[in-house]
Protein backbone atom coordinates (compact mmCIF):
# COMPACT_ATOMS: atom_id res chain seq x y z
CA UNK A 1 0.00 0.00 0.00
CA UNK A 2 2.97 2.28 0.99
CA UNK A 3 4.30 1.95 -2.66
CA UNK A 4 1.06 2.58 -4.25
CA UNK A 5 0.28 5.84 -2.36
CA UNK A 6 3.87 7.03 -3.50
CA UNK A 7 3.59 6.36 -7.02
CA UNK A 8 -0.21 7.83 -6.94
CA UNK A 9 1.78 10.81 -6.10
CA UNK A 10 1.42 11.25 -1.88
CA UNK A 11 3.46 13.72 -0.75
CA UNK A 12 6.33 12.44 1.77
CA UNK A 13 6.05 14.28 5.19
CA UNK A 14 7.26 18.21 5.08
CA UNK A 15 10.32 18.58 6.82
CA UNK A 16 10.19 21.04 9.82
CA UNK A 17 10.92 24.98 9.50
CA UNK A 18 14.16 24.27 11.36
CA UNK A 19 15.48 21.89 8.46
CA UNK A 20 14.12 24.02 5.72
CA UNK A 21 16.46 26.53 3.64
CA UNK A 22 15.14 29.50 1.44
CA UNK A 23 16.76 31.34 -1.41
CA UNK A 24 17.57 34.75 -1.16
CA UNK A 25 16.74 37.44 -3.86
CA UNK A 26 20.57 37.39 -4.54
CA UNK A 27 20.57 33.58 -4.72
CA UNK A 28 22.22 32.88 -1.38
CA UNK A 29 20.81 29.85 0.76
CA UNK A 30 19.97 30.82 3.96
CA UNK A 31 17.94 28.86 6.87
CA UNK A 32 14.51 29.59 7.48
CA UNK A 33 13.98 31.82 10.27
CA UNK A 34 9.89 32.28 11.45
CA UNK A 35 10.88 35.63 13.40
CA UNK A 36 11.62 37.16 10.22
CA UNK A 37 8.42 36.72 8.40
CA UNK A 38 6.45 37.52 11.96
CA UNK A 39 8.65 40.66 12.01
CA UNK A 40 7.36 41.72 8.54
CA UNK A 41 4.04 41.11 9.56
CA UNK A 42 4.13 43.09 13.36
CA UNK A 43 5.61 46.12 11.04
CA UNK A 44 2.76 45.65 8.55
CA UNK A 45 0.33 46.06 11.52
CA UNK A 46 -1.77 42.57 11.01
CA UNK A 47 -3.66 41.30 13.78
CA UNK A 48 -2.94 38.90 16.36
CA UNK A 49 -5.00 36.31 14.44
CA UNK A 50 -3.90 37.38 10.88
CA UNK A 51 -0.05 36.13 12.23
CA UNK A 52 -1.29 33.27 14.11
CA UNK A 53 -3.25 31.63 10.90
CA UNK A 54 -0.16 33.19 8.13
CA UNK A 55 2.81 31.87 10.22
CA UNK A 56 0.75 28.10 10.91
CA UNK A 57 0.14 28.51 6.62
CA UNK A 58 3.00 29.43 5.54
CA UNK A 59 5.21 27.62 7.88
CA UNK A 60 3.16 24.36 7.17
CA UNK A 61 3.47 24.78 3.43
CA UNK A 62 7.46 25.21 3.00
CA UNK A 63 9.20 23.24 0.93
CA UNK A 64 13.19 23.20 0.98
CA UNK A 65 14.50 25.48 -1.48
CA UNK A 66 11.55 27.88 -1.63
CA UNK A 67 12.62 31.71 -2.74
CA UNK A 68 11.77 34.45 -0.37
CA UNK A 69 9.50 35.73 -3.41
CA UNK A 70 7.87 33.06 -2.79
CA UNK A 71 6.95 32.87 0.56
CA UNK A 72 6.39 36.89 0.58
CA UNK A 73 3.60 36.05 -2.47
CA UNK A 74 2.11 33.71 0.04
CA UNK A 75 1.83 35.40 2.98
CA UNK A 76 0.68 38.88 0.61
CA UNK A 77 -2.36 36.50 -1.17
CA UNK A 78 -3.31 35.30 2.48
CA UNK A 79 -3.76 38.87 3.55
CA UNK A 80 -5.76 39.93 0.94
CA UNK A 81 -8.10 37.25 1.24
CA UNK A 82 -8.30 37.60 4.85
CA UNK A 83 -9.46 40.86 3.63
CA UNK A 84 -6.68 43.07 5.45
CA UNK A 85 -6.20 45.31 2.38
CA UNK A 86 -4.25 48.38 3.94
CA UNK A 87 -1.99 45.59 6.31
CA UNK A 88 -1.45 43.80 2.42
CA UNK A 89 -0.18 46.59 0.90
CA UNK A 90 2.08 47.80 3.88
CA UNK A 91 3.62 44.81 3.95
CA UNK A 92 4.24 44.67 0.04
CA UNK A 93 5.53 48.25 0.63
CA UNK A 94 9.09 47.16 -0.45
CA UNK A 95 8.01 45.70 -4.20
CA UNK A 96 5.31 48.74 -4.00
CA UNK A 97 8.71 51.14 -3.82
CA UNK A 98 10.35 49.00 -6.19
CA UNK A 99 7.13 49.17 -9.11
CA UNK A 100 7.98 52.96 -9.08
CA UNK A 101 10.38 52.80 -12.33
CA UNK A 102 11.34 51.29 -14.78
CA UNK A 103 13.57 54.28 -15.30
CA UNK A 104 13.49 55.37 -11.65
CA UNK A 105 11.76 58.71 -12.90
CA UNK A 106 9.02 58.12 -10.48
CA UNK A 107 11.39 56.93 -7.77
CA UNK A 108 12.93 60.41 -7.68
CA UNK A 109 9.44 62.69 -7.59
CA UNK A 110 8.49 59.74 -4.64
CA UNK A 111 12.32 60.73 -2.64
CA UNK A 112 11.41 64.60 -3.18
CA UNK A 113 7.58 64.36 -1.69
CA UNK A 114 9.74 62.55 1.18
CA UNK A 115 11.96 65.59 1.77
CA UNK A 116 8.94 67.69 0.79
CA UNK A 117 7.60 65.94 4.17
CA UNK A 118 10.08 66.70 6.42
CA UNK A 119 9.84 70.95 5.32
CA UNK A 120 12.15 71.31 2.50
CA UNK A 121 11.80 72.66 -0.66
CA UNK A 122 12.86 70.09 -3.97
CA UNK A 123 13.68 70.42 -7.63
CA UNK A 124 13.93 67.16 -9.35
CA UNK A 125 16.33 66.21 -12.68
CA UNK A 126 18.22 69.44 -12.45
CA UNK A 127 21.79 70.24 -14.48
CA UNK A 128 24.21 72.03 -12.26
CA UNK A 129 27.93 72.97 -12.92
CA UNK A 130 30.64 71.74 -10.75
CA UNK A 131 34.07 72.70 -10.02
CA UNK A 132 34.89 70.78 -13.89
CA UNK A 133 31.72 69.63 -15.74
CA UNK A 134 28.78 69.68 -15.66
CA UNK A 135 26.50 67.37 -13.31
CA UNK A 136 22.47 65.35 -13.63
CA UNK A 137 21.40 66.07 -10.15
CA UNK A 138 18.17 63.38 -9.15
CA UNK A 139 16.89 65.74 -5.94
CA UNK A 140 17.72 68.95 -4.67
CA UNK A 141 16.51 69.79 -1.27
CA UNK A 142 16.78 72.62 0.85
CA UNK A 143 15.59 75.18 3.61
CA UNK A 144 16.67 78.22 4.64
CA UNK A 145 19.82 76.59 6.49
CA UNK A 146 20.55 73.57 4.30
CA UNK A 147 21.32 72.36 0.72
CA UNK A 148 21.35 68.81 -0.06
CA UNK A 149 21.70 66.92 -3.52
CA UNK A 150 20.18 63.16 -3.63
CA UNK A 151 21.62 60.68 -6.09
CA UNK A 152 18.53 58.67 -6.22
CA UNK A 153 20.12 55.23 -7.30
CA UNK A 154 16.93 53.19 -8.38
CA UNK A 155 16.77 49.38 -9.15
CA UNK A 156 13.79 47.10 -10.25
CA UNK A 157 15.37 44.16 -8.51
CA UNK A 158 15.88 42.81 -5.16
CA UNK A 159 19.18 41.07 -5.93
CA UNK A 160 20.74 44.04 -7.12
CA UNK A 161 22.62 46.11 -4.54
CA UNK A 162 24.39 49.18 -5.11
CA UNK A 163 28.42 48.40 -4.91
CA UNK A 164 31.66 50.45 -4.56
CA UNK A 165 31.65 51.85 -7.60
CA UNK A 166 28.49 53.43 -7.22
CA UNK A 167 29.58 55.17 -3.90
CA UNK A 168 32.91 56.03 -5.68
CA UNK A 169 31.40 58.17 -8.61
CA UNK A 170 28.65 59.88 -6.33
CA UNK A 171 31.54 60.74 -3.89
CA UNK A 172 33.47 62.24 -6.80
CA UNK A 173 30.59 63.81 -8.36
CA UNK A 174 29.64 65.92 -4.66
CA UNK A 175 33.30 66.34 -4.41
CA UNK A 176 32.87 68.30 -7.73
CA UNK A 177 30.30 70.24 -6.51
CA UNK A 178 31.20 71.60 -3.25
CA UNK A 179 32.18 75.12 -3.04
CA UNK A 180 30.13 76.08 -5.45
CA UNK A 181 27.26 78.41 -5.36
CA UNK A 182 23.93 77.63 -6.70
CA UNK A 183 20.42 79.56 -6.78
CA UNK A 184 17.87 77.44 -4.99
CA UNK A 185 15.82 79.37 -2.69
CA UNK A 186 18.25 81.92 -2.83
CA UNK A 187 22.47 81.87 -3.47
CA UNK A 188 24.12 78.77 -1.33
CA UNK A 189 26.35 76.55 -1.19
CA UNK A 190 25.94 72.85 -1.11
CA UNK A 191 25.29 71.15 2.45
CA UNK A 192 25.15 67.32 2.13
CA UNK A 193 25.30 64.82 -0.53
CA UNK A 194 22.93 61.94 -0.15
CA UNK A 195 23.29 58.61 -2.34
CA UNK A 196 20.04 57.03 -2.00
CA UNK A 197 18.60 53.61 -2.74
CA UNK A 198 15.34 51.33 -2.69
CA UNK A 199 17.72 48.21 -2.11
CA UNK A 200 20.49 47.85 -0.41
CA UNK A 201 24.67 48.33 -0.29
CA UNK A 202 27.56 46.02 -0.43
CA UNK A 203 29.46 46.08 2.60
CA UNK A 204 32.26 47.18 1.12
CA UNK A 205 30.21 49.98 -0.63
CA UNK A 206 29.46 50.79 3.04
CA UNK A 207 33.06 50.71 4.64
CA UNK A 208 33.92 53.08 1.47
CA UNK A 209 31.02 55.43 2.85
CA UNK A 210 31.85 55.45 6.26
CA UNK A 211 35.45 56.59 5.51
CA UNK A 212 34.23 59.40 3.19
CA UNK A 213 31.49 60.80 5.64
CA UNK A 214 29.08 59.77 2.32
CA UNK A 215 25.39 60.22 3.63
CA UNK A 216 24.00 56.70 2.42
CA UNK A 217 21.02 55.57 2.72
CA UNK A 218 19.44 52.01 1.53
CA UNK A 219 16.18 50.21 2.66
CA UNK A 220 17.31 49.24 5.50
CA UNK A 221 20.49 51.34 5.93
CA UNK A 222 21.60 52.39 8.71
CA UNK A 223 19.72 50.91 11.39
CA UNK A 224 17.56 54.08 12.26
CA UNK A 225 16.79 56.43 9.29
CA UNK A 226 16.59 54.05 6.29
CA UNK A 227 14.27 54.56 3.53
CA UNK A 228 11.99 52.26 4.98
CA UNK A 229 12.07 54.01 8.27
CA UNK A 230 11.95 57.61 6.16
CA UNK A 231 8.70 56.32 4.41
CA UNK A 232 6.77 54.70 7.26
CA UNK A 233 7.45 57.67 9.32
CA UNK A 234 6.12 60.61 6.84
CA UNK A 235 3.31 58.64 5.97
CA UNK A 236 3.78 58.59 2.37
CA UNK A 237 2.73 55.20 0.92
CA UNK A 238 2.90 54.99 -2.99
CA UNK A 239 -0.06 54.27 -5.30
CA UNK A 240 2.09 51.14 -6.24
CA UNK A 241 1.11 49.77 -2.82
CA UNK A 242 -2.81 49.93 -3.35
CA UNK A 243 -4.33 46.20 -3.74
CA UNK A 244 -7.54 47.53 -5.29
CA UNK A 245 -5.75 49.30 -8.46
CA UNK A 246 -4.81 47.38 -11.42
CA UNK A 247 -1.47 47.34 -12.34
CA UNK A 248 -2.61 49.52 -15.74
CA UNK A 249 -4.35 52.14 -13.26
CA UNK A 250 -1.14 52.38 -11.60
CA UNK A 251 0.74 53.03 -14.29
CA UNK A 252 -1.49 55.46 -16.00
CA UNK A 253 -1.58 57.53 -12.29
CA UNK A 254 2.91 57.52 -12.69
CA UNK A 255 2.39 58.53 -16.39
CA UNK A 256 0.99 61.50 -14.80
CA UNK A 257 3.35 62.48 -12.15
CA UNK A 258 1.09 60.98 -9.09
CA UNK A 259 3.05 59.36 -7.21
CA UNK A 260 1.63 59.11 -3.39
CA UNK A 261 -1.86 57.17 -2.55
CA UNK A 262 -2.59 60.67 -0.32
CA UNK A 263 -2.99 62.85 -2.99
CA UNK A 264 -5.68 60.27 -4.90
CA UNK A 265 -6.68 60.48 -1.37
CA UNK A 266 -7.16 64.61 -1.67
CA UNK A 267 -8.04 64.44 -5.34
CA UNK A 268 -10.53 61.89 -5.76
CA UNK A 269 -10.79 63.08 -9.25
CA UNK A 270 -7.38 61.35 -10.17
CA UNK A 271 -9.51 58.09 -9.84
CA UNK A 272 -12.77 59.10 -11.51
CA UNK A 273 -10.36 60.09 -14.81
CA UNK A 274 -9.67 56.98 -14.93
CA UNK A 275 -13.28 55.28 -15.61
CA UNK A 276 -13.77 53.87 -12.43
CA UNK A 277 -17.16 53.41 -11.20
CA UNK A 278 -18.17 55.11 -7.72
CA UNK A 279 -18.53 51.75 -5.63
CA UNK A 280 -14.03 50.81 -7.19
CA UNK A 281 -13.47 54.58 -5.96
CA UNK A 282 -15.05 54.52 -3.01
CA UNK A 283 -13.52 50.89 -2.47
CA UNK A 284 -10.06 52.38 -3.29
CA UNK A 285 -10.30 55.61 -1.23
CA UNK A 286 -11.18 52.96 2.07
CA UNK A 287 -7.89 51.07 1.19
CA UNK A 288 -6.15 54.30 1.45
CA UNK A 289 -8.03 55.59 4.51
CA UNK A 290 -6.69 52.37 6.02
CA UNK A 291 -3.48 52.49 4.64
CA UNK A 292 -2.69 55.98 6.25
CA UNK A 293 -4.47 55.34 9.35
Amino acid sequence: MEQLKHKAGARRPAASPAEITIVKSTGEREAFDPSKLEASLVRAGASAIARTEIMSRVTRELRDGMTTAQIYRHAFSLLKRMAEHPVAARYSLRRAVMELGPAGFSFEKFVAEIFKEMGYSTKTDLIVRGGCVEHEVDVAAWTSKKLIFVEAKFHNSLGVKSDVKVALYVKARFDDLIGRTFDLGGERKLDEGWLLTNTKFTTTAVEYGLCQGLRMIGWNYPDKGNLQDLIQESGLHPITSLTSLSNKEKSDLLKQGIVLARTLRDEPGHLAALGQPTGKIKSVLREIEGLLA
